[in-house]
């Protein structure tokens, strides 16, 4: 069995991605920042379809806690599956910020660095030793790195930092058959950023080639479809999953 960590398991995108990667027979360590009910609730809905997962508590902010959240990775690995090492991490956590370059300040510039890039960085690098030879990374960027849309520039400069980013680890971790992707999601109904309003809802969906905004399902099925045998060559890319936003 492939085991998966999924970092900002508990909402959104990460639910999906967890929930889709257990119906494929993955196992699954979700991490929440705060909301341990809703993790525990992404739990219970894998669990009830007859997989297993884990909810482990994570703030991507803070690397100094990277050390013992390992150990936690380790201890669950041998206690829930009798395993040494996971195959796959994706690091999907985030949180969105609309503010324009001329008002974002030191404070909100460094909290959506370290959570967006310094965090994926350093939880990469502090768990490669627990990942098995052949394993997958898969960074959650954004289409925002593609499309330049006012009020989330430091935002998107990351999650573009991200997608280089993901282009190095595939070339350092390859001589241990390590692949890494990125995903670029397009307008999603989530939470992130307070979420759509109707009006809103609509901008995105005149703007989209398939008329819609889309799902976090779209996402999720998109990811765990790529941690598939069937896509082993698949490697250093990024894959806007955007349904044609803005082309």
């Amino acid at each position: 069995m492939s085991i998966v960590i999924i970092t900002g398991g508990s909402r959104g995108l990460g639910a999906s991605i967890a929930v889709q990667c257990a119906k494929r027979g993955m196992g699954v360590i979700l991490t929440y920042n705060s909301n341990r009910r809703a993790a525990e609730t992404v739990v219970d809905t894998i669990e009830a379809d007859g997989g297993k997962a884990v909810a482990l508590e994570l703030d991507v902010s803070h690397s100094e806690t990277f050390p013992a959240f390992r150990d936690a990775v380790g201890e669950t690995l041998a206690k829930t599956w009798t395993a040494k090492a996971f195959d796959v991490l994706v690091n999907n956590a985030g949180y969105g910020l609309y503010n324009p370059i001329a008002s974002v300040t030191e404070d909100e510039f460094d909290g959506l660095f370290r959570v967006h890039l310094k965090g994926p960085f350093f939880l990469t690098q502090t768990l490669l030793p627990l990942m098995a030879d052949g394993g997958h990374i898969v960074n959650v960027t954004s289409a925002t790195s593609r499309v330049a849309t006012a009020g989330v520039a430091p935002y998107a400069a990351f999650k573009g930092g991200l997608e280089v980013l993901t282009r190095y680890m595939a070339k350092e971790f390859g001589e241990r058959r390590i692949r890494a992707n990125s995903i670029a999601p397009g307008p999603i109904r989530t939470e992130l950023g307070g979420g759509l309003t109707p009006e809103f809802e609509a901008l995105l969906a005149g703007q989209t080639a398939l008329g819609r905004v889309g799902e976090p399902d779209d996402v999720g099925c998109m990811v765990a479809s790529l941690l598939s045998e069937e896509n082993r060559w698949i490697n250093a890319q990024t894959i806007e999953i955007s349904g044609g936003y803005i082309i």
